[in-house]
């Protein structure tokens, strides 16, 4: 099954700062030994992507709402932190050494001013986790309300195309059989479908994990609403990591929809004073700007 593959492995990489309360790992002062970096080929081996041929291009952005440091004075800087990693790095962080990383600020000094501070926080973010995952991270912090924000426009509830209430659920580890399709494809139809069914859980700690998931497929079998909205559902009881819940599910829709453009976001709520949002399309120009765009916030949905 998918969701054991390497899963040893995984966890023990995973596992370097799990249940230790207290003492190692908790430090407020700058440790960029901290960081954990996961290959993801351990997590995409189950579903056939290799690695020399990407079938998407995409980016995971983490957003990093409890980052703070000191200016050389110790005036406290605060304020929330974009992170753009691109999905075609051999790595990707694991998301309790990348909290404990930026915890380890909260107590260091830079600059003497609080403008120095956060250009100062920006730039070593930056150069550590690109070090560390081998590939060009990009870092922004945001202390105030003004800058841009993008949330994703004109896509419809999948609880107004099918009676959820209807429906029976009864399958919770990630039933990829039961995506149907109505009829064959239609060169005409744009499909743009937003979901807040999502749920899956922490592949190493099993902590759950709520998200939204926007689907946009052109030229695509045309998909049978209830069986999609079981599809997610299935989600419920399955540990995976949120990079590789959007890959499955990009894969899926890949085989059983056949679109000829197709990008899944998994925008998940944050856990620990972090979101993980990552992004995949098998077209460049389907992902938004506002994903590659450091400077640019993502506005997250009611429940986020």
């Amino acid at each position: 099954m998918s969701e054991v593959k390497n899963y040893n492995e995984v966890t023990e990489i995973a596992g370097k700062h799990l249940g230790k309360v207290g003492g190692d790992g908790y430090k407020d002062s700058y440790d960029p030994e901290l960081l954990v970096a996961i290959p993801r080929s351990l997590n995409r081996e189950a579903y056939g992507i290799e690695e020399g041929g990407l079938p998407f291009h995409g980016v995971d952005v983490w957003n990093a709402y409890e980052i703070s440091a000191l200016t050389n004075k110790g005036l406290p800087v605060s304020g929330m932190m974009k992170i753009v990693c691109p999905s075609d790095s051999t790595y990707h962080v694991e998301s309790k050494s990348i909290k404990l990383y930026l915890n380890s600020f909260n107590m260091t000094r830079f600059g003497d001013s609080a403008e120095q501070c956060v250009m100062l926080l920006e730039e070593t973010v930056a150069k550590d986790l690109s070090s560390k995952l081998e590939t060009d991270v990009r870092v922004k912090m945001f202390t105030d309300e003004t800058a841009d924000s993008f949330s994703f426009q004109g896509y419809t509830k999948l609880g107004y195309l099918c009676d959820l209430d209807m429906l029976l659920f009864d399958t919770f580890h990630s039933d990829y059989k039961a995506l149907k399709t109505i009829n064959t494809h239609d060169n005409a139809k744009v499909y743009k479908i937003q979901s807040d069914l999502l749920r899956s859980n922490c592949r190493v700690t099993n902590q759950p994990d709520w998200g939204d998931v926007f689907i946009y497929m052109e030229d695509a079998n045309e998909p049978d609403y209830d069986s999609l909205a079981k599809y997610i559902v299935s989600h419920r009881k399955v540990s995976h990591f949120h990079e590789e819940i959007c890959e499955m599910i990009f894969t899926h829709f890949t085989n059983a929809y056949k679109p000829d453009k197709l990008m899944v976001a998994c925008l998940y709520t944050r856990r620990g004073g972090i979101d993980i949002n990552p992004i995949r399309a098998s077209h460049p120009e389907l992902l938004p700007e506002a994903f590659l765009d450091e400077e640019v916030r993502l506005r997250k949905t009611l429940r986020q």
